[in-house]
């Protein structure tokens, strides 16, 4: 499923995102300032996270809260990450393991250690600065 978006239409694709993914760990792939974190943003927001977000480039892994206090998700930004074992040590897996979404900037950092059951997200940057989107069910 391809879409083409602009910022004002990013919760209508976050919903669309949520509404098509066929599983909760969203891979998102992407050059630097394509919105990676933009869209992470409003996805957290059309699930109802207590938190509006933010990228954790320095802290690797985010972790929201639904509004009504429940565990919603787990935002990573593999970015920095040197290799895999960096995310194994941090515990990848057991963040995987509690069946909420997970949101991967620069997934490609950890291939070996994404579950086969993933949505891949690959963002483009248009000639009319708006953003094209490719959502794949492996």
């Amino acid at each position: 499923m391809k879409i083409i978006y602009k910022q004002s239409e990013i919760n209508a694709t976050a919903k669309n995102i949520i509404k098509n993914a066929e599983h909760k760990v969203l891979c998102l792939h992407g050059p630097m300032g394509v919105g990676k974190t933009t869209l992470v943003k409003a996805l957290l927001m059309v699930l109802g996270a207590s938190d509006s977000g933010n990228s954790p480039t320095f802290g690797i892994v985010n972790e929201y809260h639904h509004n009504n206090g429940k565990l919603l998700a787990y935002h990573f930004d593999c970015y920095r990450l040197e290799d895999e074992m960096e995310a194994y040590d941090l515990g990848f897996e057991e963040y995987l393991a509690k069946n909420v979404w997970v949101f991967i900037e620069w997934p490609e950092k950890i291939t070996g250690l994404l579950p086969l059951e993933h949505t891949d997200i690959f963002l483009e940057l248009e000639p009319d600065f708006s953003r094209s989107l490719q959502l794949k069910n492996p």
